[in-house]
């Protein structure tokens, strides 16, 4: 919320999101219940020009400009090695701490995370089928089919039980700037309603 209020395009809400990350850390508890459950955080950013994706691990992220296609996140670090912008301690805090050799390549997710990055596409996870879904309608999705795969149960994109989805939101873009941005959210916790 703070880089759309601070920010007129989607890599400098990018700079407003990771400056606040490093100045006041993140956190809180994720569930209203007693029970303590954290994570860190993913996100989605775009305007009508470019798109980023931002993972978190703590203060230290990393940051992938979309170039094309589809793109997705869920609940797993997913950025590997094409990080086009990053923590300025990322790589050294990773290996002082012994979980890269500093001679291979630098794989973010698999890194920071104890996911098999390998496995991410091709596993039965949400980020998975989230996957699957979009590349399915690669090239041709539009609201509307944004929407249906929210909606999907069947793949875990759409939430119940425990866990719940709480909120979905779908986005217009046009390039064209005389055209009006127009964004969709769900009313209730179940996309499906």
């Amino acid at each position: 919320r703070l880089g759309l209020e601070r920010a007129d395009t989607a890599e400098k809400a990018l700079t407003v999101i990771v400056d606040l990350l490093e100045k006041y850390g993140q956190g809180g508890n994720c569930m209203e219940s007693h029970m303590a459950f954290t994570y860190h955080n993913s996100f989605l950013i775009a305007d009508r020009k470019e798109a980023w994706v931002l993972e978190t691990s703590g203060k230290y992220w990393a940051a992938e400009k979309v170039e094309g296609g589809v793109r997705n996140i869920s609940n797993q670090l997913s950025i590997t090695t094409k990080i086009d912008r990053e923590h300025p301690e990322l790589k050294e805090y990773a290996k002082s701490n012994g979980w890269w050799d500093g001679e291979k390549e630098f794989d973010f997710a698999a890194t920071y995370s104890y996911v098999n990055t390998a496995r991410m596409t091709t596993s039965g996870g949400r980020y998975c089928e989230g996957y699957k879904l979009l590349d399915k309608h690669k090239g041709s999705i539009t609201s509307e089919i944004m929407m249906e795969i929210l909606r999907d149960k069947e793949s875990g994109i759409n939430m119940e039980g425990g866990f719940m989805t709480t909120g979905s939101m779908v986005s217009v873009l046009p390039q064209q700037p005389n055209l009006p941005c127009i964004h969709f959210f769900t009313g209730t916790p179940d996309p499906a309603r």
